[in-house]
């Protein structure tokens, strides 16, 4: 071994500097992220939720009630189709309303949460399937006679996300608990 060449000497070394250098850079990074940009997350969330759930939600103001020719889970299915048709297009616009401004996060979440299980069983899971294999079929954004839940399955997620960890910061969750 040289004896020129020693640990010291490593420290000095451009690939060791630069390598420190991006390590700092990213912990820099990561730190001012956590400081001024974490209520970001919950707020991009609650927009894309919300703009997915109003869009459908309008979409039913203007449009035909075909819950009729639905066969919704227990206990919804005790629900007239026209009240059910109210209320999922009721939710779908206050919901949004309420998400886009942060407002009651978690109980708006819970709700579409529910909506969307129900959406599910009722329109998007495959009618039946025998195998795993065919219900995995279904993971997808059109239907091909396996069913669509890929879709209702991610805003499940967000939702839960959402429910998980409140509305953030940047929300009339956060402000109202700050004058409290």
């Amino acid at each position: 071994m040289n004896e020129s060449y020693s640990s010291t000497n490593c420290e000095i070394c451009p690939l060791h500097k630069a390598t420190h250098g991006l390590l700092e850079l990213i912990q820099q990074t990561s730190r001012w992220f956590e400081h001024n940009a974490v209520g970001f997350a919950p707020l991009l969330l609650r927009l894309l939720v919300a703009y997915e759930f109003l869009e459908a939600g309008l979409e039913k103001v203007s449009g035909d009630n075909w819950f009729a020719d639905l066969a919704f889970p227990f206990p919804f299915n005790l629900l007239p189709p026209d009240v059910s048709w109210g209320i999922a297009m009721g939710l779908e616009i206050i919901a949004p309303i309420a998400l886009i401004l942060g407002l009651a996060t978690r109980f708006f979440s819970f709700a579409l949460i529910i909506l969307t299980i129900v959406a599910i069983a009722a329109v998007h899971f495959p009618a039946q399937w025998h195998t795993l294999a065919e219900l995995w079929k279904g993971y997808a954004i059109t239907d091909q006679g396996y069913g669509n839940y890929k879709l209702p399955l991610m805003y499940l997620f967000m939702l839960t996300s959402l429910l998980l960890s409140g509305s953030g910061r940047l929300s009339l969750d956060a402000w109202l608990a700050c004058r409290k």
